[in-house]
């Protein structure tokens, strides 16, 4: 997982076997505040929606490396890659004490899907105009959206609640109106034209 300046990533890990990796409602909670220490320092949440044996996010990673100057361990910056590391290793100490037993929790490699580069709007208006014109599909857009669309829509697709604002432990809620929780950069998943479905 190779996370670099300047793009946008749908970041996903499941549970070791497809077993369980939130057991209690605490759980989810405790690793927001997980995903809130180490990735939301280095990277723009633009999505999230956390399942009973996986997770999704969509980060955008900025450009500047200005947030991460300020992270330092002994003299070594840390790295986005690491920092999730770190998230994952301790989250599993946590569940390892609570559900008394040891081993890895998750998968070995979280992966990391290149979904944009984050544009500007002008850029984004500017590629537009290219794509009317030569009749392409905006796909870099188009799957972004598809995206953003499908992991709030994962926990229906499971059978676990009926519409996508029900599920307590997604983004959904938040970019309704329903919740206004500071972990999503809401302002910038607007910029980039993200909106949950209507259905």
């Amino acid at each position: 997982m190779d996370l670099e300046q300047g793009h946008i990533y749908h970041l996903y890990n499941q549970g070791n076997n497809h077993e369980k990796i939130f057991f209690t409602s605490a759980n989810y909670s405790y690793f927001l505040k997980k995903i809130e220490q180490h990735i939301a320092p280095l990277a723009d949440i633009l999505a999230w929606c956390l399942m009973p044996n996986h997770f999704h996010l969509i980060i955008a990673v900025p450009s500047e490396s200005d947030r991460v100057s300020d992270r330092v361990t002994s003299s070594h910056p840390v790295t986005l890659n690491s920092s999730i590391a770190i998230m994952l290793r301790s989250y599993t100490r946590a569940i390892n004490i609570q559900e008394h037993r040891s081993g890895s929790l998750f998968r070995e490699r979280t992966k990391a899907i290149l979904l944009g580069t984050g544009q500007s709007e002008k850029l984004k208006h500017q590629n537009r105009i290219k794509t009317e014109r030569t009749g392409a599909s905006n796909s870099e857009e188009e799957y972004l959206q598809t995206c953003f669309r499908y992991i709030h829509f994962n926990p229906v697709k499971a059978g676990l609640v009926q519409k996508d604002v029900d599920w307590e432990f997604s983004s959904a809620r938040d970019f309704t109106g329903m919740r206004n929780e500071s972990l999503i950069n809401k302002k910038l998943a607007e910029e980039l034209g993200l909106k949950i479905s209507s259905e």
